[in-house]
């Protein structure tokens, strides 16, 4: 220490005049003097520093801005997220455990239902399994296809959401489970009263079932509201999903308007459905015997031409490419093919797109190493032609499924935008009367623009068969009472017909 004093009291007496040692002592002399040069060299640089921050600011940052905006947009602060709704404060009566079942809609809709049963007996909900044995053995999780996050955050208000079950009641800790299918197309009162006592008696019970196990009508107006809250607002895709989505449909909406066909004429639907029209003998017998190779699809013997004058069967590729242009499409429309795999693959897509040249499918606008990640799952890649149905300019499905009433019920929701919902049964009539030239072309086309003037997703009431829910129109591709909030509900769906009921 006192090497170091000495030479710094050295130093300073060469630089500036200061009392001899003898009148400071030399300690206080050490002290002052790094106070004063501290002092000076922090301002000095503080003032250089921001000399030259103005100068780089005025002149370097100023020039790089004006060269970037000549290649952009200027960009918009992004608005904060909206804060999160505050969590309802209940006493839980027990878990919920839901496996859902079926393909990606009949899935979603199944979710929306399973939440709103939750709310209703003031259950926790653990974050609904997806199928992974159905026909198409998609391995995908919840979180693989849903924002997770999102949907635990934005219905935190109505339910308590786990992410998974908690280990103690699980099967590795011993604790057997209660299972059960819920009873179908069930009300408030059935779950109230036979299926919240269960939760008393097992504090977790596991739906192994999901579809279509809530009522389309009859519920409360909170309880259906709170259907449109989960299936608009409360699911969304990942962003991964969500980018590619965008991507899509920002491709096709460069290109000009374009009609998004939901061309359910894949092997799974043919040999579900057991529709064969167009298809050859072997062709015929190769679906029969993947019919009878799913123990779940349990019609077996089924007669194709009977269940295609029932309006039962999806349009075949040629079908579809008539009743297009009797219903006016040009040859130029662009048309997005949503479906999977065409049975019989390019050579049964020959007429339609010799008709429609423009024909696109999501492997033809992307590279193949974006869809790398999505393939091999199908629920992932439906729901890239769910976004893009929903976006289109029209939407047109061949077969009334679950992914058909679900993009209608969300263009429903964005304004009924413009969805044809053929008339399959009249469309069968009319082509064979065509095909064995009963009807001309020009009465054909008539008679096709006739059948479908009042059957584009315009504003309706659901039809109501109290007796036969399966026959009533799906609250998910009509949901009516989230459709008029803030409007009278009787101008926006005019007069009721009277053989409907509520």
């Amino acid at each position: 220490m006192e090497v170091r004093s000495e030479s710094v009291t050295t130093q300073a007496r060469s630089d500036i005049k200061l009392p001899p040692p003898s009148a400071v002592p030399k300690p206080r002399v050490q002290v002052w003097f790094v106070r004063v040069c501290s002092s000076i060299l922090v301002w000095t640089c503080l003032v250089q520093l921001f000399a030259a921050g103005e100068l780089w600011h005025s002149r370097i940052f100023t020039g790089l801005t004006n060269q970037i905006s000549r290649f952009s947009a200027p960009v918009e602060l992004l608005p904060f997220p909206p804060p999160l709704p505050p969590p309802r404060n209940y006493t839980s009566n027990g878990i919920l455990l839901v496996s859902c079942n079926g393909g990606l809609n009949q899935m979603r809709s199944a979710i929306c239902d399973m939440v709103t049963v939750a709310r209703l007996l003031n259950l926790t909900l653990v974050v609904p399994e997806l199928d992974k044995t159905s026909f198409w053995s998609d391995p995908s999780g919840f979180e693989d296809i849903f924002n997770v996050r999102h949907f635990i955050d934005s219905l935190r208000d109505e339910v308590r959401i786990l992410r998974r079950l908690p280990k103690r009641y699980t099967r590795k800790y011993g604790y057997q489970m209660f299972e059960m299918p819920p009873v179908s197309w069930s009300d408030e009162k059935y779950y109230l009263k036979q299926v919240l006592p269960l939760f008393s008696k097992h504090k977790v019970v596991h739906f192994n079932r999901t579809d279509t196990r809530l009522a389309n009508n009859g519920l409360s107006l909170p309880l259906q509201w709170l259907r449109c809250r989960v299936n608009f607002q409360g699911l969304k895709f990942t962003p991964q999903l969500e980018a590619l989505g965008s991507k899509l449909v920002r491709i096709l909406q460069q290109r000009g308007p374009f009609v998004a066909l939901h061309l359910r004429y894949e092997m799974d639907m043919l040999a579900f459905s057991g529709c064969t029209h167009g298809c050859t003998e072997e062709e015929a017998e190769e679906l029969k015997k993947m019919r009878y190779t799913y123990p779940w699809w349990r019609e077996k013997e089924i007669v194709s031409e009977e269940r295609r004058a029932q309006g039962l069967c999806p349009l075949t590729p040629e079908e579809v490419a008539l009743v297009l242009k009797a219903l006016g499409f040009e040859k130029n429309t662009q048309i997005y093919i949503a479906a999977g795999e065409i049975y019989g693959s390019e050579h049964r897509l020959s007429v339609l797109r010799e008709a429609f040249p423009r024909i696109v499918k999501k492997e033809m606008l992307l590279e193949s190493a974006e869809l790398q990640q999505f393939q091999n799952h199908s629920s992932q890649m439906a729901a890239l032609d769910f976004m893009v149905s929903v976006a289109s300019n029209t939407f047109i499905p061949t077969y009334d499924g679950n992914m058909a009433k679900v993009v209608e019920g969300h263009r429903r929701y964005l304004g009924y935008k413009k969805t044809v919902l053929l008339d399959r049964k009249r469309l069968v009539e009319l082509l064979d009367l065509h095909h064995n030239k009963t009807l001309t072309w020009d009465q054909f086309a008539e008679a096709v623009k006739v059948a479908h003037e009042k059957r584009t997703g315009a504003p309706t009431h659901r039809r109501v068969i109290s007796d036969k829910p399966k026959e009533e129109d799906y609250f998910y591709a009509n949901p009516q009472e989230c459709l008029c909030e803030g409007t009278n509900c009787h101008d926006l769906f005019g007069h009721r017909n009277s053989n409907l009921t509520r």
